[in-house]
């Protein structure tokens, strides 16, 4: 048996729109771009959204039109995937690491305010591994400090936080289709805001600070010359891939239910194992399930790195738990201790969870967790 720890739910569907655009002879970032925008948009209740070729040039692009530059600080937790720092120095500013919550792996407005300071020009926290953050008290934070609110929701996609899909909150919010995402164009990211002036700026931003997209300039009944009155990037998603975006938005609701079942089926197998710990779901949290992580607790008969080992072995594929970006090389910070986080990096290890799995599949994680951590 080879289980992996996660796979993208493509098919016929996804191949024939890709095929189509090919045929069509219009390939780059074109009318399906717009198409998928606006059903994205639609779908998490926001005014507008604006596609880019991943989620971290997508945070690159909303602080930097946001503002923020050198000399300014964003409150970033550690705990995730080091892309979201890495766009805060893109852009030129500094990212500040805040501890999470371990029974959430979230940051939260207390250690987010901890690491306030007069510098401090904007707050980005990440729904990990799809589960919302607690946003009502980010939100007023942000606003008793003034300072700008971004949303990493890279695994959210889906999820919702008191009855409204992330996304739609009114902040922005920037989603990634990587293969370990909910929904997948290859590679591909998206922005949403309901500020009519951002998103207009972000589709420059994204296309060389261009006055004019390519679309507009071809349906148009006269000759447009574009300019160039501010400097930009090339963060244009393809209509291929918008296209297999269209497809996977329509399976959307089919997927979160399948990795809902499943996850539903770990926090059964897994009650009462005593050298485990399983994720809390807050009150009022929708979970979308992006990643399935369970703790090893310092009782377990092995650590979790041998765990991982022996299930490897077994052909099962995990993934150790959410990266702590201060303890990498490029961030390190000898001064810089975040318990909550170094713990659960340490001792968290993701399952294999994904909408095609089956239940030899699904029971044969189980059952090789249950022999090397027998309750």
């Amino acid at each position: 048996m080879n289980i992996p720890i996660t796979k993208p739910f493509l098919g016929p569907e996804e191949e024939a729109a890709a095929a189509a655009v090919i045929r069509s002879g219009w390939v780059s970032q074109g009318p399906k771009v717009q198409e998928f925008e606006e059903k994205f948009a639609a779908y998490v209740g926001a005014s507008y959204a604006v596609a880019t070729t991943s989620c971290t040039t997508a945070l690159h692009a909303a602080l930097a039109v946001s503002g923020i530059g050198p000399g300014d600080e964003v409150v970033v937790p550690s705990l995730s995937f080091i892309a979201t720092a890495n766009a805060v120095v893109h852009a030129g500013a500094t990212p500040v690491f805040a501890d999470i919550d371990p029974d959430t792996c979230n940051v939260t407005a207390g250690t987010v305010e901890k690491m306030i300071t007069r510098k401090t020009k904007a707050v980005m926290p990440v729904h990990q591994m799809g589960l919302p953050v607690d946003l009502d008290p980010m939100i007023d934070l942000c606003r008793r400090h003034n300072l700008l609110l971004i949303e990493d929701a890279a695994c959210a996609i889906g999820s919702e936080y008191k009855g409204k899909r992330i996304g739609g909150h009114g902040n922005i919010a920037c989603f990634s289709f990587h293969p370990r995402k909910i929904i997948t164009t290859g590679e591909g990211g998206m922005i949403t805001t309901n500020d009519f002036s951002m998103a207009g700026k972000l589709r420059r931003f994204r296309h060389h600070g261009m006055s004019v997209s390519d679309a507009e300039r071809h349906a148009a009944d006269r000759v447009i010359i574009e300019t160039y009155p501010e400097i930009g990037y090339n963060y244009r998603m393809t209509d291929i891939q918008a296209a297999i975006g269209i497809e996977q938005l329509k399976k959307l609701g089919t997927i979160i239910d399948l990795r809902r079942e499943a996850a539903g089926k770990y926090d059964q197998a897994f009650e009462g194992n005593h050298f485990l710990r399983v994720p809390h779901v807050p009150d009022g949290i929708f979970h979308n399930y992006q990643s399935y992580w369970i703790e090893i607790l310092p009782s377990a008969p092995l650590t979790r790195d041998e765990l991982m080992d022996m299930m490897l072995k077994k052909g099962i594929s995990t993934r150790r738990g959410i990266m702590a970006i201060h303890l990498e090389q490029c961030y390190r910070r000898d001064a810089l201790s975040l318990p909550m986080t170094e713990r659960i990096t340490g001792n968290t290890v993701l399952l294999p969870i994904y909408p095609a799995m089956n239940e030899a599949e699904l029971v044969a994680v189980v059952q090789e967790i249950r022999n090397l951590l027998p309750a």
